[in-house]
């Protein structure tokens, strides 16, 4: 048998040592090849309702870790301000008008080809907890339990990898909290690096808060904002939008007035589903959790009785902001809670050095601001995305920026990060550099918007838009057709329309090329937009658009019509 010399097996001896030290001092340092990733998406979360950002509404200490341990983003927007599509550009790293998804209604395509794909092909492990919005087996995961479509706040269900369809009982915010953090205990494989992606159905519509929360919420007052009476003066598609608190809102789903106390006070549907979504939620409660919601609300639908003959439009437009922000908000602090849940175990498991940590929405949210709840607008609090993100050892504590990120850069972050190779046909941007304060390799002055659901719910009309700093070009297009420039550091409100304005004649014909470029790098166009009208119109005529009303539909369906027959 041939002998190694000794020299050759000491220096094995050696180099194995030295490899060693060098994984565990990485390690320790938070500088391994692959960081592990944990992205926590809460869904129509307003930036104005984290209080990082601002604390006037609500105080939210365990989502504001993440920004004191990392970066704060206060520029970071969406392309396309709706559930899913926002979603399906988060998992492709692709525009909506790409990936196919462009909005709550067509299918997602799912030849397209995701970040947990490939990164569960690099060695990840991968795993999905809460809500996708679409499709029911999520690719690219080793396990997942989402819930289906928009799912329930309460008893909800759930479809899973390994169980098939099953129900939970509880409050969703946490049991998917729950569900992460038995899957990180008991499933995670330590030797691997893991993608995790903890999405909550908080705080979206109706905003159904815990039991623990109702008490202390429906006895809070908010602070209104200073367009809660927005006339809308010169802006056509704003005014026609039907987002509006006072008119627009449901009073049973969403103010929580029980049926029997509109019919008491003949309050007529402001929605076609209302009563019948109240029931459908309030159904789903056991005996406890109806005891729970009816202690809190029925003394709310008491008083407005009492109140009710006495008040003013303004003074219902008011009692109904506020009934708005305690739901709202009270869904946030379980959120908020649960967060916090998920931060402690990654701390006290020595999981946090080497992790990257993101807070986001899948969009921002209208808390009042122009009268509105919901979103859809390339207007900034729609537009406009929470996001923050920590990486210790590699982004800077307490860091703040105001570069120009989307939601369409995500995917290829992460992929970068874990030094994955990034397909050429995605079309975001790594922020790396803005990560890691290499503000030399970053170099992005506009970002693109596009949205597309009309006729929808809402009522909000198909527009795309380019958006700089400074700046932002829209073009609202089919059912109505005009301009706005909007100019974001004189009028942060964005109450007013400069595109006519002479004074602005040099700018807007800078951002018109610049639309221009982006449209055409990005591959939109006008012909497309006129392919995905009239793939999108057949269904809204069948009825398949959800929630949208006669007198939205029938006059847009007749004038795509006669637009078609005259082709």
């Amino acid at each position: 048998m041939k002998l190694f010399p000794v020299y050759i097996l000491l220096a094995l001896l050696l180099g194995f040592c030295s490899e060693s030290k060098k994984k565990d001092l990485e390690k320790k340092n938070g500088t391994t090849e692959k960081p592990n990733i944990v992205f926590i998406m809460s869904d129509d979360h307003a930036y104005q309702a984290i209080s990082a950002y601002n604390n006037n509404l609500i105080e939210t200490p365990n989502i504001d870790r993440i920004a004191k341990m990392g970066m704060l983003f206060t520029n970071a927007s969406v392309t396309n301000s709706i559930c899913a599509p926002s979603r399906a550009t988060i998992l492709t790293g692709k525009h909506s008008h790409l990936n196919g998804k462009i909005d709550n209604v067509s299918p997602f395509d799912t030849t397209n080809v995701t970040f947990p794909q490939l990164l569960q092909k690099a060695g990840y492990q991968t795993a999905m907890f809460g809500k996708l919005h679409f499709g029911n087996n999520p690719k690219g995961f080793d396990q997942f339990k989402i819930l289906p479509g928009q799912g329930s706040y309460y008893n909800p269900d759930f479809i899973t990898k390994n169980e098939g369809e099953i129900q939970v009982q509880g409050y969703v915010t946490d049991i998917i909290t729950d569900m992460t953090l038995e899957w990180l205990k008991k499933e995670r494989v330590e030797e691997k690096p893991f993608m995790l992606m903890y999405l909550h159905k908080a705080p979206h519509r109706s905003w159904y808060m815990a039991e623990r929360h109702m008490q202390e919420f429906t006895n809070k007052t908010f602070e209104e904002p200073e367009t809660l009476f927005d006339d809308y003066e010169g802006m056509p598609a704003a005014k026609v939008a039907e987002m509006r608190i006072n008119g627009d809102m449901g009073w049973a789903a969403d103010s929580k007035l029980y049926p029997d106390v509109m019919d008491k006070l003949g309050l007529k549907e402001q929605i076609g589903f209302d009563k019948r979504r109240f029931s459908n939620s309030y159904e789903r409660l056991d005996s406890t959790q109806k005891a729970n919601f009816d202690a809190a609300y029925r003394p709310v639908a008491e008083k407005f009785i009492n109140d009710f003959s006495n008040m003013t439009e303004k003074e219902i437009a008011q009692w109904r902001y506020q009934r708005y922000m305690q739901d709202y908000l009270g869904t946030i602090k379980s959120v908020d809670e649960n967060v916090g849940r998920v931060l402690d175990y990654l701390e006290a498991n020595n999981l946090i050095e080497n992790t990257i940590i993101v807070y986001t929405s899948d969009q921002g949210f209208y808390l009042g601001e122009h009268g509105w709840f919901d979103k859809r607008f390339v207007y900034d609090e729609s537009f406009k995305t929470p996001l923050l993100v920590s990486w210790p050892n590699r982004i800077q504590p307490g860091s703040v920026s105001d570069e120009l990120v989307q939601n369409l850069d995500f995917a290829q972050t992460f992929l970068e990060a874990a030094k994955v190779e990034q397909p050429e046909d995605m079309q975001g941007k790594s922020m790396l550099p803005v990560l890691t304060n290499d503000l030399e390799n970053w170099n992005r002055e506009a970002v693109y918007y596009h949205y597309y659901e009309h006729p929808s719910e809402h009522n909000v009309n198909r527009h795309y838009a380019v958006v700089t700093k400074d700046y932002k070009l829209i073009h609202y297009y089919f059912d109505l057709d005009y301009w706005e420039l909007i100019d974001r550091k004189k009028d942060p409100l964005e109450q007013h329309n400069y595109y006519d304005d002479p004074a602005y004649a040099t700018v807007k014909e800078a951002l018109h090329q610049k639309l221009n470029q982006l449209r055409e790098e990005y591959g939109d166009s006008n012909a497309l937009s006129q392919q995905y009208i009239d793939d999108f119109m057949p269904l809204a005529k069948e009825g398949k658009v959800w929630g949208v009303e006669d007198h939205i539909l029938e006059p847009i369906v007749e004038k795509w019509e006669n637009m078609k027959q005259k082709q």
